[in-house]
Order: structure tokens, then sequence, then C-alpha cells
């Protein structure tokens, strides 16, 4: 028998964890719950994500093979939420594979972010 494991957090390699935070605080609706200058944590309470500072990161190209992940979030407007995200420093990549079933985004340093209407 494995042993059944609880993910407690994510953490995300960056130049900036405070902006990291203040970002995902803001677009998640979670709080930001530690901020240094080489880490930085936001969370509700059930989930969490942890920045860590690596200086030199750089944003791997899109579309590429070196993507390692990306987040998918639901909102109950693509288009608003993506408009508000980009204001706050997100990126819309010209390649969007999803059509009409995600707009992709990314978040100030690069990572990516599928923004995806509520199922109906």
């Amino acid at each position: 028998m494995t042993t059944i494991a609880k993910l407690i957090a994510v953490t995300i390699d960056c130049a900036d964890p405070k902006a990291m935070a203040e970002f995902y605080a803001k677009i998640l609706g979670f709080e930001v719950q530690h901020v240094e200058d080489d880490y930085a944590a936001v969370g509700d309470g059930t989930t969490s994500l942890y920045f860590q500072r690596i200086p030199e990161r750089t944003p791997a190209a899109w579309p590429g093979p070196g993507k390692q992940f990306h987040f998918d979030v639901r909102v109950p407007d693509v288009d608003k939420a993506v408009e508000e995200y980009l204001a706050l420093g997100a990126t819309k990549p010209g390649f969007q594979p999803g059509g009409e079933n995600w707009t992709v985004i990314a978040d100030p340093e690069g990572h990516l972010i599928d923004v995806c209407p509520e199922r109906s």
C-alpha cells in the first residue's frame, strides 16, 4: 500500500516573490500569508502557493517544450477576468490553443495560466 500524502502547497520559482504573491492573492482571492525578499506565501487556509526567489530564472518560451506546468482557473466571465489580470501585470501570448474553451495568459514572470469559463 502506498502512503497517501496531502498536498499542502506548490512552490513557484520567481525573481520577485512579493510581486508574485500580490498578483496571485488578487486573482485567487487568497491572503498574503508571508513576505520577505527571498520567499512569500499566499493561501486560503486550505491551499497555499509559495514563491521562492531565483534571480536568474527565465520564463519558458510559449509555445515550446520548456513549459513545466501551468494553472487552470475557472471564472464567471473569461473576457472580464483576462482584462483585469492584464491590468495587474499579466500578458496574453499570441498563441491561443483553447479557442472558445479557455484563454492563455502569463503571470508577471511568464508562468502560464489557462483562464476557463465556469461549467454550465
